[in-house]
């Protein structure tokens, strides 16, 4: 099957349609930082002219760290209820839906100042944060449903690429001479209505998932026709054989729930991976500094910080880039080990650096490489990683329990660190990322022993070797017995 595994123009649209998605989730986790003194400012004013009385700080920073956190409060919501519509409704249906989500966000953050609500604003940000959240799932589950196996990492990571990419489209709108300014920051807010647009313009052009066809709705022929398009070649009874086996054993098991994942032996140990790996991303400390990278600047004593979080948006995608193009090469786990050492050995430069940036001015430049280097190891490993291996780890069964479970916890974690980190900042000073390292070790440890590698597998032959695993009793795991298993004979991996 030489074909099967060529990029063809229907496969580039329905995976570039779906990643707006992820551009989406990216956009508006960024677009809330620079313009975050007019926001204040909008707040403080509308509380005056409602009371009569400038807001007092207190309620200033309690509004703000509400309108931030109450977008991840969204994203439990929406990836947590992942399962529900994918299930019933189909992978691109249920991306096309959600859109309209995006379309009252919008409106009611466009509209906030007109209106002189905050309350607006706030209501905007936790619709749009449902939308991100139902992405986070949806987009990882179509893009490796749609994938031939030997592109699955390389297209997976595209996933990766449409958050920063959004991410750095945010940094760069919220520069004050462009929309970052009292006069235009609502249209800022608003501009992820075009994306939501564009995705409803194209996405009747891409085709239904063709493993959702054939397993769950067991439509056989569409799904042929539909892998035929992707593949561009006739030559797909491979891919079709191995969907029948998959449908034909999971006609023979019960449905599996969300309890089912943790009570079952076999789904236990691949979903205990999944979620360390989400937690791996989450807990790295990388959304400490994107949420107060402006701030980690300015006390480095850089005099437009602003530019400064522009240049680690595009160190950001530039080696997201890197990532997609070695994934298939050297494989998931190698990658995501590198990303979590280079991560803990930046954050040891990076908490040097602010420590005796008072003693050492020079200092300064050692923080801002080190953000830059914390951010693209990154982006190697634990950036693309966890959102496409999830979906890698499970057959079509347990695989929307288990990106819901996945996809909560990781939003969970992001709830965490955006609500903790300024308060335990306060608390540690410039050791603040000494708590990152430790918890990046940690993680380096589990993935080391506990992560395998699923380069070249298709879905089924994974499952089998977790089932492998689980079937010699906990007490006899063995990371490398479960290896072997994994990588079968082939001599790559």
């Amino acid at each position: 099957m030489e074909c099967s595994g060529k990029v063809t123009p229907q496969l580039m649209l329905a995976v570039g349609t779906a990643v707006i998605g992820s551009l989406q989730f990216g956009y508006n986790t960024g677009v809330i930082n620079a313009p975050q003194n007019i926001i204040e400012n909008f707040y403080n004013e509308t509380w005056s002219s409602r009371f009569s009385e400038p807001i007092t700080r207190s309620a200033l920073t309690a509004l703000w760290s509400l309108s931030v956190a109450i977008f991840s409060v969204g994203g439990m919501i929406g990836s947590f209820s992942v399962g529900l519509f994918v299930t019933r409704f189909g992978r691109r249906n249920s991306m096309l839906g959600a859109n309209v989500l995006v379309l009252f966000a919008a409106a009611f953050m466009g509209f906030s100042e007109l209106a002189a609500s905050f309350e607006m604003l706030i209501v905007g940000r936790f619709i749009v944060g449902i939308y991100s959240g139902l992405s986070t799932g949806f987009v990882p589950m179509y893009v490796e449903e749609i994938s031939p196996t030997s592109l699955r990492g390389a297209l997976g990571t595209l996933h990766q690429l449409g958050v920063v990419i959004g991410i750095l489209m945010a940094q760069i709108f919220g520069i004050e001479s462009i929309l970052g300014n009292r006069s235009l920051w609502p249209l800022l807010l608003a501009f992820t209505l075009l994306p939501a647009l564009l995705q409803c313009a194209l996405l009747p052009f891409c085709p239904e998932s063709p493993r959702y066809l054939l397993i769950d709705r067991n439509e056989e022929s569409k799904a042929c026709s539909v892998l035929i398009k992707l593949r561009g070649t006739d030559e797909v009874s491979e891919d079709i054989q191995e969907m029948r086996e998959e449908s034909q054993k999971m006609m023979r098991e019960k449905k599996v729930t969300i309890p089912e994942l943790f009570r079952s032996p076999a789904y236990r140990q691949p979903i205990l991976v999944a979620i360390m790996l989400q937690l791996s991303q989450q807990l790295s400390g990388i959304n400490a500094v994107f949420y107060y990278s402006t701030g980690i600047f300015e006390r480095a004593g850089v005099s437009q910080p602003v530019y400064a979080t522009v240049g680690a948006g595009v160190v950001n995608t530039i080696f997201t880039v890197v990532s997609l193009f070695i994934v298939e090469h050297v494989g998931r786990r190698p990658l995501h080990l590198v990303g979590l050492m280079g991560m803990a050995v930046s954050a040891v430069f990076l908490t040097v650096a602010m420590a005796l940036l008072d003693q050492l001015s020079w200092m300064s430049y050692i923080s801002i490489a080190a953000i830059f280097s914390f951010v693209a190891f990154f982006e190697i490993g634990p950036g693309p990683i966890p959102w496409f291996i999830v979906a890698e780890l499970f057959s079509q069964g347990p695989r929307p329990a288990a990106i819901a479970v996945a996809g909560f916890c990781n939003w969970s974690a992001n709830f965490l660190v955006g609500m903790c980190f300024q308060y335990v900042e306060q608390l540690c000073g410039p050791f603040v990322f000494v708590i990152f390292t430790v918890l990046l070790l940690g993680f380096f440890v589990f993935t080391y022993f506990k992560v395998p590698e699923t380069k070249g597998r298709t879905f089924e032959e994974i499952s089998a070797g977790f089932r492998h695993s689980s079937g010699q009793g906990a007490d006899k795991y063995s990371a490398p017995e479960e290896f072997n298993t994994l990588r079968g004979h082939d001599p790559d991996l």
